[in-house]
């Protein structure tokens, strides 16, 4: 609510035309692990904001309820989380990745070893190894200061991040939707 300038409590209204893309924001990571909350702290503040045809979604540390939400097919995925690229706390990064191919589909459980696919780089293979993986997906990362105390909040510069985050990710849809993101 206080990034949006929005005081309706929406967060999907759908678009019965079809004539935007259909989008997923999710909000990954541990919010028992200070930082590694961004990504749910950017997803429960976009929570707040009214969108067509985009799905706030919080995935937390269940990678496999990621993959699940993907099967209701969506053009674009955007990912908030934490992402430690030894900048400065509180820098957001906008990433476009590069998702590897998938392993062969008869060891695909035994190439991504945990059962719960935490890891978004593993949750993004599985999503492309079910062809479920939107044709354009987004990362918006942020440094870290860090995240060993359990259930301690996020550190003041992340904290200040996801308004930064929030702000970059309603520029990303807006352009996703008037198709200027190729």
């Amino acid at each position: 609510m206080l990034f949006c300038g929005i005081r309706e409590s929406v967060a999907f209204l759908p678009n019965t035309s079809r004539d935007t893309l259909k989008i997923l924001v999710a909000g990954v990571g541990n919010v028992l692990r200070g930082d590694d909350g961004f990504g749910v702290a950017v997803a429960r503040t976009l929570r707040h904001c009214a969108f067509r045809d985009v799905n706030i979604f919080e995935a937390g540390i269940a990678g496999i309820s990621l993959v699940q939400e993907l099967m209701d097919g969506y053009d674009a995925l955007i990912v908030a989380d934490a992402i430690d690229r030894g900048g400065a706390p509180g820098t957001v990064y906008l990433i476009e990745p590069e998702i590897p191919r998938p392993p062969d589909p008869s060891n695909l459980h035994s190439s991504l070893a945990d059962a719960h696919y935490t890891e978004p780089s593993e949750v993004l293979v599985l999503a492309k190894a079910l062809g479920v993986l939107p044709r354009k997906v987004f990362i918006i990362g942020c440094q870290p200061h860090g995240y060993d105390e359990l259930g301690a909040d996020l550190s003041p510069p992340v904290k200040a991040a996801v308004g930064v985050a929030v702000t970059r990710i309603r520029a990303l849809i807006e352009s996703l939707q008037s198709g200027e993101t190729s």
